[in-house]
């Protein structure tokens, strides 16, 4: 058991003692459940005698599973956003109230690197409609923010790649930090966006063998390649000339749809994914759902923050939480009326 433990906007981490696996780092406070042992039930237990506190509200955030070269791990991590007491380190360990931004700062086990990410990540990802004016995407975005959305995929296929840089210029300057801001687009965006990628572009990138923080050029989402990775010929040219390219280190995330689509957005190093569809949706009515439970099944097989997607809103979240999700992305759903 693990616990990403909020509070006031920041999140308490623990340094594991020198003297075990993985010993001087820092993670996120749990210990083992006893045989038997309700989940629940464990992890108040463990956060009890670690921290001295008493939870009181908690919820699934994600389950890991992890081998190192000595011993393979299974994390299953809550999300603790109540509590009473005062957490302090009751065995002796340090503790610190960090925000966020600066889990990057501390030095984590490997099986914790996914967990940073979740305890990052909201559990709403908005998905904006094509639209044929600006006002209303603004309109929609302001209402959006008034409800807590914090996190935006600008998604408008009708656009041109130059409109829709320009259109997502005008909305990160309207809007700034308001949201953490997601774009769907052909390059990987400058500045501080994170970038999107169909399901073409990231079996084109995992093809050519690329993975984040390496440099890349751009990906059309026709489903040609032109990124870094192994020498390419796009379609009918030559090999692409990649001087010049910058690294890439954003937030990446990955459309998927099943197995294989997981395991490419993994080895890409995707920070999180959507899977898709879990319902019937009108926008693709040809694509068969996967469902509660084949969702659930593929979540568990991977180790990414995921979002389920396709005929949800905000009523659907309890059931994503239970299904193993980080929480639920759309358009419809999740746009405000």
């Amino acid at each position: 058991m693990a616990a990403v433990i909020r509070r006031n906007g920041h999140i308490l981490i623990a340094r594991r003692p020198a003297t075990a696996h993985q010993g001087g780092l820092w993670e996120f406070p749990g210990g083992k459940l006893e045989p038997g042992e309700d989940r629940y039930a464990g992890l108040r237990r463990e956060l009890q005698e670690e921290l001295d506190i008493n939870i009181t509200s908690a919820r699934p955030l994600i389950d890991i599973r992890h081998d190192y070269p000595d011993k393979s791990v299974r994390l299953d991590v809550w999300l603790v956003e109540a509590f009473d007491g005062e957490a302090h380190g009751a065995e002796g360990q340090p503790i610190r109230w960090v925000t966020p931004a600066e889990l990057d700062q501390y030095q984590f086990p490997s099986a914790n690197v996914p967990i940073v990410s979740a305890a990052r990540l909201p559990e709403r990802y908005l998905i904006t409609p094509d639209a044929r004016e600006m006002a209303e995407l603004v309109t929609g975005l302001e209402k959006a923010r008034e409800q807590g959305v914090s996190m935006v995929q600008l998604r408008q296929t009708h656009l041109s790649d130059l409109e829709y840089e320009r259109l997502a210029e005008q909305l990160v300057e309207r809007f700034g930090s308001d949201f953490t801001w997601i774009l769907k687009d052909s390059a990987a965006p400058a500045g501080a966006a994170g970038w999107h990628l169909t399901a073409l572009q990231l079996n084109a990138l995992h093809r050519a063998g690329w993975r984040k923080g390496e440099q890349i050029a751009s990906v059309p989402s026709c489903g040609g390649v032109f990124a870094a990775g192994p020498p390419l010929l796009p379609e009918g040219g030559q090999p692409l000339d990649r001087k010049g390219f910058e690294p890439w280190h954003g937030l990446l995330a990955a459309s998927c749809h099943d197995e294989q689509e997981l395991e490419m957005a993994a080895g890409i190093g995707a920070d999180f994914v959507t899977l898709s569809p879990v319902l019937p949706t009108r926008s693709h009515p040809g694509a068969r759902p996967l469902g509660w439970q084949e969702a659930a099944r593929l979540i568990a097989l991977t180790n990414l923050p995921v979002y389920l997607l396709g005929g949800l809103s905000t009523q659907h979240l309890d059931q994503a939480f239970q299904a193993g999700a980080q929480g639920i992305a759309g358009i419809s759903g999740l746009w405000p009326d």
